[in-house]
C-alpha cells in the first residue's frame, strides 16, 4: 500500500488552489528576474577571441551569422575527452530543437567547447544534432568566463574524496576526473550593435537548469526527481544510451 497521504477531491482541490496561488507567485517573480537580467549593463568584449568551426575560422562577432543576439552553451569537452558529457549533452538535446525558434527571433545558439573540432563533428554526428558547434581553438574564452579550470586550482577537490558521479562522468567521458572537472558548464549571451561585441548575461552550474527540460517535467510527475533514491544519481544517459542499460 502507498505510504503517500490520501485525500478526497475537496481535499486535492483546496490543496491545489492553495499551491496554484504559489506557482502564480512564482511566474510573477520569475517575470521580473527575467526583467532585471535585460537591465544588466552590457560589458564590451574587447579581447579578440577565434573559433574554429564547420566553415573556418571565426571572431566571436562572427558566430552571431547575421543576427544581434548570440546564446552560447559552454558544454563539458575538453581536449582530452573521448566523448561529451551526458549531462551537457541531454542538454544539447534540448536545445537543438529550439534554435529554428531562437533564429526567428534573431538569436542565434550554438555550443562551444575546448575539444578539436573534429571529434565534436564526429560527436554532434552521432548524437544526431543539427545546431551549429564550433571549438575555442586554444583561446581563453572558457577560461575567461570561469568554465575552464586549472590542476592547481582543483587541487583541493582533487586531494579529497571524488564523488561517485563524479568518477562515472568521467569514465563516461574517456579521462580521468581531473580532466573532467576542469571543464564546467555554463550559458552566455551577447549582443552585437554598430559592430561592438558586449557581454550581457553568464550563469552556470543549477543556472543552466532551466535548459534540462526533463526536471521541470519530473517536477510535476507524482515522484518528482526522485533524489532520496541514492540511484537517482546515475540515472542519466546519453540518449543512445538507455536501450543499452
Amino acid at each position: 500500500m502507498t505510504e503517500h497521504r490520501i485525500g478526497t477531491q475537496e481535499e486535492w482541490q483546496a490543496a491545489r488552489d492553495e499551491l496554484l496561488a504559489k506557482e502564480k507567485e512564482l511566474t510573477r517573480r520569475n517575470d521580473e528576474l527575467a526583467q532585471q537580467r535585460r537591465e544588466l549593463p552590457w560589458v564590451p568584449v574587447e579581447k579578440d577571441y577565434s573559433f574554429e568551426s564547420d566553415e573556418g575560422t571565426k571572431s566571436l562577432a562572427e558566430l552571431f551569422d547575421g543576427r544581434s543576439q548570440l546564446l552560447i552553451y559552454h558544454f563539458m569537452f575538453g581536449p582530452p575527452y573521448e566523448a561529451g558529457c551526458p549531462v551537457c549533452s541531454s542538454i544539447a538535446d534540448n536545445l537543438d530543437p529550439n534554435v529554428v525558434h531562437l533564429a526567428a527571433r534573431d538569436v542565434t545558439m550554438l555550443l562551444v567547447s575546448r575539444a578539436p573540432l573534429e571529434k565534436l563533428r564526429a560527436y554532434k554526428e552521432r548524437m544526431g544534432w543539427g545546431l551549429d558547434w564550433v571549438s575555442t581553438a586554444g583561446s581563453d574564452f572558457n577560461r575567461d568566463l570561469g568554465f575552464t579550470h586549472t590542476e592547481e586550482e582543483l587541487r583541493p577537490f582533487l586531494e579529497g574524496e571524488i564523488p561517485p558521479t563524479v568518477q562515472q562522468m568521467a569514465e563516461a567521458c574517456g579521462t580521468d576526473p581531473a580532466g573532467y572537472v576542469m571543464e564546467g558548464p555554463g550559458l552566455s549571451a551577447y549582443a552585437l550593435a554598430d559592430g561592438v561585441v558586449y557581454r550581457t548575461y553568464v550563469t552556470s552550474a543549477r543556472g543552466v537548469e532551466f535548459a534540462m527540460g526533463y526536471y521541470g517535467l519530473l517536477d510535476r510527475t507524482p515522484k518528482g526527481r526522485d533524489e532520496g533514491d541514492p540511484r537517482a544519481q546515475f540515472w542519466l544517459r546519453r540518449h543512445d544510451e538507455y536501450q543499452a542499460d
